[in-house]
C-alpha cells in the first residue's frame, strides 16, 4: 500500500468529507488519527470502515472552538506515535443565515473559534509531532475563497461569521506556507466551490468518474481527496500552496 507507512490526522471526520479522508488514506495502508466534537462521532467513523482499514483508524473528540481540547488531542496522539506525516485541518463550524442578527453572539463566536481559532491551534500543538516526521506536510480545507467564488447556493444561506472564518483560515495557511517553508514543512490549501459531499466509501470509488463531468455535476469528493494524495506524494522540494477550483 502506497501509505503504509503515513501517520494523518483528520479534523472534522465524522461525516462528508472528512469522513471520506479517515477511509480513504486507511485504505491506502495509513495509521489515521481522526477527531470530531465528540468521541462517539468519531468512533461511528471507525466502525463504517470495512476490513483491516478499520484497525488503522484511532478516534478522538475533540471540539475545535475549545483550546484544552486541542491540546489534549495532540497531547494523546503523541502517545500513540512519534511523528505527525500529514496533518489535514478539515473540521469546521457551519453556520447559515444571510440575516447576521439571525444567529447567536455564541454562535458566531463558537463558528469563528473553531475554524479560524481551531486551525491556528491544531497547528501549534501538531508542529512538535510534524517536525519528528521525514515528510511533513499540513492540509487547510478552506473550501471558498469569497462569495463571489463560491456556488451561488452556498453563498446565499451562509452566516457572515462563517465567510469570517474562512477568510482568516486563508489567511493563516497563506502566511503559515510562508514561514514553514524553510524549516520543510509543506502547507498547501484547497480552495473548492461547492461540492459533492455524497460521502462514498472508498471502495465504491473504484472506477468513479473524476473528470468529462456534465455542466450541472458537482466536483466529487474522490476528486478533491486525490488531489492531496497528489500533493503529498510530490518530491519534497515541490511546493503546491493551493488548489483552486473554479465553480461549474
Amino acid at each position: 500500500m502506497k501509505f503504509d507507512n503515513l501517520r494523518v490526522v483528520v479534523t472534522g471526520a465524522s461525516r462528508y468529507f472528512g469522513r471520506a479522508l479517515a477511509v480513504g488514506f486507511a485504505h491506502l495502508g495509513a495509521e489515521v488519527y481522526v477527531s470530531a466534537r465528540t468521541v462517539e462521532a468519531a468512533e461511528r467513523t471507525r466502525a463504517e470502515v470495512m476490513g483491516s482499514a478499520r484497525d488503522r483508524i484511532h478516534a478522538f473528540g475533540c471540539d475545535l472552538s475549545r483550546p484544552a481540547e486541542i491540546r489534549e488531542f495532540a497531547a494523546r496522539v503523541g502517545e500513540h506515535t512519534d511523528r505527525v506525516d500529514l496533518l489535514v485541518n478539515n473540521g469546521a463550524r457551519w453556520l447559515d443565515g444571510m440575516d447576521l442578527e439571525s444567529a447567536s453572539d455564541e454562535s458566531i463566536v463558537e463558528t469563528i473559534e473553531s475554524t479560524a481559532g481551531g486551525t491556528v491551534l491544531m497547528v501549534k500543538h501538531f508542529l512538535p509531532l510534524l517536525r519528528r516526521s521525514l515528510r511533513p506536510d499540513i492540509v487547510n480545507m478552506v473550501a471558498v475563497r469569497d462569495a463571489e467564488g463560491a456556488s451561488a447556493a452556498t453563498a446565499s444561506v451562509a452566516h457572515e461569521a462563517f465567510w469570517t472564518a474562512k477568510s482568516a483560515q486563508a489567511g493563516f495557511a497563506d502566511i503559515l506556507s510562508r514561514r514553514l517553508r524553510p524549516s520543510g514543512v509543506r502547507v498547501f490549501s484547497l480552495y473548492p466551490p461547492d461540492f459533492s459531499t455524497s460521502d462514498p466509501r472508498f471502495a465504491e470509488w473504484e472506477g468513479a468518474r473524476t473528470d468529462g463531468l456534465a455542466a450541472d455535476e458537482k466536483l466529487t469528493t474522490q476528486a478533491l481527496f486525490e488531489c492531496i494524495v497528489y500533493a503529498v506524494e510530490q518530491p519534497r522540494d515541490c511546493f503546491i500552496r493551493s488548489f483552486h477550483f473554479e465553480p461549474r
